[in-house]
C-alpha cells in the first residue's frame, strides 16, 4: 500500500499546504495569477500522468475494497489545488471522507469540520475570496445540499468560486431501505441549478475526471461561480476496476477575456474629453495589481474614483478615492467608467421607497456611460441578481482587471497634450476634496463617541487602534456599521478587505470569516471580524470550527440587539399607515431575554469577553483579546452597540 498512499510530489508542490492546524503554511494566491494559457510544463504533465491512486489496483474481496474511487477524487482536489474540504459529516459522501482523513492524512486537502451544510459552503466563499482559489465543500445529497443552497446563492450573487461535492445513490436497487431513499434525488443538481455555472452527476471514474476538470476550470474563469458535482455513493466506495484506462484532462487556466481594442480606444477618448470624468469599481478587483493597474488609469485621467466595495478596489488614502462623495460626482458627471458594477441602473438612479415607488435619476441626460463587465458574457434568468436593465452608451464585454492595463495603453496613446493639460490641473482640487471628505468622516466619528451602548464609529476606531501596526485584514462586511472602517481606516491592500455576502443571504457573516480566517492564517495575517447579532444566530455553530481548528480569528460582536433594519422598514410601514411606530420593534428585538454571546462562544470553546457597554473598557479587552488571537487561536468580544 506504500506507493498508493504516496503523495503527488511536483505536482502538487506549488499548492501544497500543511495540515489545518499548523499556522502560516503558505501564502494565498491571487485569483488572476495566470493571465494567458500556460503551456505544458514537466510539473503540469507529472499532475496529469502520475496519479496515485491509479498507480496500483490493491486486491478486493467480499469484505475489503483496494483502491476506492473516492481516492481518485481525493486525488482530482490535490491535482487542481485545492488545500481544504469543509464538510458536515454525511453517509452519502462517506467513501471520500475517509479518503480524505485516511488515504490523503488530512493534508492537502485537509478536512474543515463543520456543524451545518450552509457554514461548510459560506466558509468555501470567504476563504475563495481571500486565497484566490476556490475551496471544495461536501454536502449529503438532499438535505445537505437544500441547507447549503443559501450560501451556494450568495457566492453565486457575489461571483465567488466553489467546488460543490454532494453525495448521491444513483442505483436505486443499491439504496438501503427507508433514509438512502429519501437522501438521494434523481436530478439533485436542479436544486441549485437556478444558481450555479455547471452540475454534472458523472456515472464512471473516467466521466468524473473530465467532468472534474471541467468543472473546476469554468468556476475559476470570469464570471467566477459555484458549481457541483455529484459522486455517486457506489463510484465512491467501489475498486476502481481498470486504472490504466483512467486519464485525467489538463487542468489548464482559460485566459481572461479582455475587452476588445476598438472599444478600449473608445473608452480612452472619451476619458481624455471628458469634463467631469468619474471611475466607479464594484467587484472589479481581485489582486494586487489589479489595484496597482485601476490606480495607475485613475492618475493618468485624474478622475475620481467610488468603490461600491463589492471588493477593495481603490486605497482609501488615495486621494482620488472620493466614495463619499458619490451623490455629487455622478450627478455632475460627462463620463462615468463604471468597473464590473452589479447595478448600473442603480449607479444611475434609483426607485424611492415610498408610497408609489417613484423613480429618480441621478445622472445628466447627456453622460456617456461605459461599462466593462463580464455580467454581459453569461447570465440567468429566474434569480434576479441581474438587477434592473439599463443600455450604457458602450457595453462592453470583458473581465475589468484584465482589460485594465490594454486600456491604460490607450489612454497613453490617445490622449492630446492639451487634454493632459487638463487632466492635470484638476488634481489640487480632488486632493482638496478628498481630505475635507476624511476630516468630515473624523468629526462625524466624534458624534456619541462616550455613549453607552456604543458607537459603531468608536468601535470601528478602537479595533483600529488595536490592529493598525499589525498585517491585517478586515473579514466582514461593513455595510451594518455604516462603512466606518473605509471612512477612519487606511486599507492599501486587496486583500485587506473582501465585500460582503453578494445575495444578502443572513448567516454568512461568521462563517465566511472563518474562511477567510483560514485564508489569512496560511498568509500570516491577523483577521479581524465585526459580526452581527442576527447573523451569528443563523450558524452560531461555526465559533466551534473555529476553537476547534485553532483557527487565529478576532470576532467583535455589533451587538444592538436587533433585526434593526427590519426594524425600520416595520417602522415605516406604521407610519405610512398612521399607525405606531414603535410596533416596529415588535419582531425585530434579539433582546427577550438578551444573548449571553460571550457564554455562547465560551461554550463553543473560545476564549470569550463580555458584554461590554462601556467604550473605556473595550481598548483594554480588545488588548487582551489581540494577545489571544496573536497566540495562535480565536478570540471572541461580545460589546453592545448603537444600531448603526
Amino acid at each position: 500500500m506504500t506507493a498508493r498512499r504516496t503523495f503527488l510530489k511536483e505536482a502538487i508542490a506549488a499548492g501544497a499546504s500543511t495540515a489545518l492546524l499548523k499556522p502560516n503554511a503558505g501564502v494565498a494566491q491571487p485569483v488572476n495569477k495566470a493571465q494567458s494559457v500556460a503551456k505544458p510544463g514537466a510539473r503540469l504533465i507529472a499532475a496529469e500522468t502520475q496519479v496515485p491512486s491509479l498507480q496500483e489496483a490493491p486486491s478486493a474481496d467480499a469484505a475489503h475494497i483496494g483502491n476506492p474511487g473516492s481516492d481518485f477524487m481525493v486525488d482530482l482536489l490535490r491535482m487542481a489545488g485545492i488545500d481544504y474540504v469543509a464538510a458536515m459529516p454525511g453517509s452519502t459522501f462517506r467513501g471520500i471522507h475517509e479518503s480524505i482523513v485516511s488515504y490523503a492524512g488530512d493534508q492537502h486537502p485537509a478536512l474543515v469540520v463543520c456543524t451545518h451544510e450552509e457554514a461548510s459552503a459560506a466558509i468555501a466563499h470567504g476563504y475563495a475570496k481571500v486565497a484566490g482559489k476556490p475551496m471544495a465543500c461536501l454536502v449529503h445529497s438532499t438535505v445537505g445540499l437544500q441547507h447549503a443552497s443559501m450560501a451556494i446563492f450568495n457566492a453565486w450573487c457575489d461571483r465567488v468560486p466553489m467546488i460543490v461535492i454532494a453525495g448521491n445513490i444513483a442505483d436505486a436497487t443499491k439504496r438501503r431501505p427507508g433514509v438512502e431513499w429519501y437522501h438521494t434525488a434523481l436530478d439533485l443538481g436542479a436544486l441549485v441549478r437556478d444558481f450555479t455555472k455547471y452540475d454534472d452527476a458523472p456515472v464512471s471514474l473516467q466521466h468524473y475526471a473530465e467532468s472534474f476538470v471541467r468543472a473546476y476550470t469554468l468556476s475559476i474563469t470570469p464570471p467566477m461561480e459555484p458549481v457541483l458535482l455529484v459522486a455517486d455513493g457506489e463510484l465512491q466506495e467501489r475498486p476502481i476496476e481498470n486504472p490504466r484506462e483512467i486519464s485525467v484532462p489538463p487542468f489548464r487556466p482559460v485566459s481572461p477575456p479582455v475587452a476588445g481594442r476598438a472599444a478600449l480606444e473608445e473608452t480612452a477618448r472619451m476619458l481624455c474629453g471628458a469634463t467631469n470624468p468619474v471611475i466607479v469599481a464594484d467587484r472589479a478587483i481581485r489582486s494586487q495589481a489589479g489595484m496597482d493597474a485601476l490606480v495607475a488609469l485613475a492618475e493618468a485621467v485624474n478622475a475620481p474614483v467610488v468603490d461600491l466595495l463589492g471588493r477593495l478596489n481603490f486605497p482609501t488614502g488615495h486621494f482620488l478615492n472620493q466614495t463619499y462623495l458619490k451623490t455629487e460626482l455622478i450627478s455632475r458627471a460627462d463620463v462615468i467608467l463604471a468597473l464590473e458594477v452589479s447595478d448600473l441602473w442603480g449607479l444611475t438612479g434609483t426607485v424611492a421607497d415610498v408610497i408609489g415607488r417613484p423613480t429618480k435619476k441621478f445622472t445628466k441626460p447627456d453622460v456617456d456611460l461605459v461599462s466593462v463587465s463580464t455580467s454581459y458574457l453569461y447570465s440567468k434568468s429566474n434569480m434576479q441578481d441581474a438587477e434592473r436593465f439599463i443600455a450604457p452608451t458602450l457595453a462592453i464585454g470583458g473581465d475589468a482587471q484584465a482589460s485594465l492595463a490594454p486600456l491604460l495603453e490607450a489612454v497613453n496613446a490617445v490622449c492630446t497634450d492639451p487634454q493632459r493639460e487638463t487632466m492635470r490641473k484638476r488634481a489640487p482640487a480632488l486632493r482638496q476634496a478628498h481630505t475635507l471628505m476624511r476630516e468630515t468622516a473624523r468629526h462625524d466619528a466624534t458624534r456619541a463617541w462616550d455613549a453607552s451602548p456604543i458607537s459603531t464609529a468608536r468601535l470601528s476606531q478602537e479595533v483600529w487602534n488595536v490592529i493598525r501596526h499589525e498585517n491585517w485584514a478586515l473579514v466582514s462586511s461593513s455595510l451594518f456599521i455604516s462603512q466606518w472602517p473605509q471612512r477612519l481606516w487606511d486599507f492599501d491592500k486587496t486583500w485587506q478587505y473582501i465585500g460582503g455576502e453578494g445575495g444578502y443571504g443572513v448567516g454568512y457573516g461568521a462563517p465566511a470569516a472563518v474562511g477567510a480566517a483560514i485564508a489569512h492564517r496560511d498568509a500570516g495575517r491577523i483577521p479581524v471580524n465585526i459580526q452581527t447579532d442576527g447573523d451569528l444566530m443563523v450558524l452560531p455553530g461555526v465559533l466551534w470550527t473555529a476553537a476547534h481548528h485553532k483557527i487565529p480569528l478576532l470576532t467583535v460582536m455589533h451587538n444592538n440587539r436587533a433585526y434593526h433594519q427590519e426594524s425600520m422598514h416595520i417602522q415605516r410601514m406604521a407610519n405610512w399607515r398612521d399607525r405606531k411606530p414603535e410596533n416596529g420593534t415588535a419582531g425585530t428585538l434579539i433582546n427577550d431575554p438578551p444573548i449571553d454571546y460571550a457564554g455562547l462562544a465560551r461554550s463553543m470553546g473560545m476564549w470569550a469577553e463580555g458584554p461590554i457597554s462601556n467604550p473605556a473598557d473595550l481598548g483594554p479587552a480588545l488588548a487582551r483579546a489581540m494577545q489571544r488571537v496573536k497566540a495562535g487561536e480565536p478570540a471572541f468580544l461580545d460589546v453592545l452597540t448603537q444600531p448603526r
